[in-house]
């Protein structure tokens, strides 16, 4: 016999970058084990440096970061991770990226622009990922953007779990802010008990970012209690003057559920004042409810987790949201 044959034990390691540890060590606790210790810092410049403090040579490496604002700072860290991982000798490793950055640039609008969502996943194979996970990505097509596998997770489950133990069904009523989302909604009337469907007709400038005229709706809502959904709300002005249609379409109440609560300022002053009874989010972002009437923050983290341990078992991460999704 030639060569030595040794048992080769697979070895989960889970990494957190500094812009949202709390969801890292939420993670890791669903999942039984405990970050890898990391020491990260900055450079006066604010350049980043990052260095484990064990061993990652064999490892199954799992890079969880989420994107708030600085976001490309939170970005360059994870690219650094990654790249020590892959000096280090590990064997595989996935970049999670609850918030996927720069997803909103996804395509030309018109010349000389540039699809910065494509670049951002070739950032993440150069630094050496081989595989991306994220929720709710801005649209599908993200996903052929990155050259192996991608696991695009959906929040849905558990924000309409959440509806269907607060609200009764019996009165609901899906709406889509735009044309672009009736598919989801769709997904969402499903879930709901095949509620009905509606959706607000909107214009939105090329030249300005976040300036959007809510015009009219579609669809019937008078009497009804409607849940208005997103991927993501920024700076909520979309979002509140759609609030504003439906109230003066005659809907009875407006509950806003998003996957991804940037809420750039001023979307909690908007947000609190446009007159919707919840605003559900998930803390994909860091999220606190300090200053919020109508806030809640449902947790992300059992999805992450479960999503990991299918990767880790080689199983089956679709039966997470079949027939959900």
């Amino acid at each position: 016999m030639t060569g030595q044959w040794i048992d080769n034990q697979k070895n989960l390691m889970l990494f957190s970058g500094r812009a949202h540890p709390e969801l890292g060590e939420a993670v890791a606790k669903e999942l039984g084990i405990e970050l890898t210790p990391m020491t990260a810092r900055d450079f006066a410049n604010g350049e980043i440096f990052v260095r484990y403090e064990e061993s990652v040579r064999g490892s199954d490496a799992f890079v969880l970061q989420a994107h708030p604002a600085p976001l490309n700072k939170w970005l360059v860290e994870q690219l650094i991770m990654i790249d020590a991982l892959k000096r280090g000798s590990a064997k595989r490793i996935t970049a999670i990226l609850p918030f996927f950055p720069y997803a909103r640039q996804d395509k030309k609008h018109r010349g000389r622009e540039p699809i910065s969502a494509r670049l951002v996943a070739d950032l993440l194979l150069t630094a050496g990922a081989d595989r991306i996970v994220s929720v709710d990505l801005h649209t599908d097509q993200i996903q052929g953007f990155f050259d192996g596998p991608v696991d695009h997770m959906h929040a849905m489950p558990i924000l309409t779990d959440y509806i269907k133990s607060k609200y009764p069904m019996e009165n609901l009523c899906v709406v889509s802010p735009d044309a672009g989302r009736v598919k989801s909604a769709e997904k969402w009337a499903n879930i709901l008990g095949d509620a009905p469907m509606a959706f607000v007709h909107k214009t939105r400038s090329v030249d300005v970012a976040n300036q959007v005229v809510a015009n009219r709706v579609v669809g019937e809502v008078e009497g009804k209690d409607c849940i208005l959904i997103d991927d993501m709300i920024d700076t909520g002005g979309t979002i509140a003057g759609a609030v504003g249609v439906l109230k003066d379409a005659g809907a009875k109440s407006v509950v806003i559920a998003c996957t991804h609560g940037v809420f750039s300022d001023p979307a909690r002053e908007r947000l609190s004042a446009c007159g919707a009874e919840e605003v559900i989010t998930t803390d994909t972002l860091p999220q606190s409810t300090a200053g919020w009437d109508n806030l809640t923050v449902l947790p992300i983290a059992p999805l992450l987790a479960k999503t990991i341990h299918e990767i880790f078992e080689n199983g089956s991460v679709t039966t997470l949201f079949e027939g959900q999704a």
